[in-house]
């Protein structure tokens, strides 16, 4: 007798601005799945132009079943799966999500930022730079090591500018 095929969730990490086409893509396929999408509005001159882009640019999540989920690859649009562990906990945070889209409010997505966790500065001059983050409840910035001196610059920048490191 055949096993029960197990349902899957995944964080889908797709290539550069293909997440609406792999969304597409497990629509057809009949995979139920969330792109979190905002509007946004640019302005060229005396133009203005409304669109939706990603909530979280690169991700889509899906819930697919083990036996089918070779399909999701199929079109090439997909760096990587990685299979939700906690699939409760994700599952709170994923309506959560859903509920924050709909009402409307405006948002934006923030790192998060604990003490004593590694980042890499993102934007500006010290673009590239790596350090400790100090205090994100007071952030004060991040601080960079000189080891061999057993001391750290504290450098003030904003927490938009900073990417936690793995």
């Amino acid at each position: 007798m055949p096993e029960p095929e197990e349902n899957l969730w995944l964080v889908c990490h797709t290539k550069p601005r293909c997440e609406k086409k792999f969304a597409a893509l497990l629509q057809a396929e009949k995979f139920e799945h969330y792109l979190a999408l905002v509007q946004s509005v640019r302005r060229y001159g005396t133009q203005t132009k409304r669109f939706t882009k990603p909530l979280f640019p690169g991700y889509v999540f899906a819930q697919v079943s083990t036996d089918l989920k070779a399909r999701i690859y199929q079109q090439d649009l997909l760096v990587r799966a990685i299979t939700v562990e906690d699939v409760p906990k994700f599952l709170r945070q994923l309506e959560d999500v859903k509920t924050i889209v709909s009402s409307g409010f405006e948002l934006s997505v923030m790192p998060l930022l604990t003490k004593g966790r590694r980042a890499q500065i993102i934007g500006g001059p010290l673009h590239g730079l790596e350090g400790v983050i100090d205090n994100p409840a007071n952030p004060k910035g991040i601080i960079l090591s000189v080891d061999v001196l057993q001391q750290g610059l504290l450098v003030k920048v904003p927490a938009d500018n900073l990417r936690p490191l793995p």
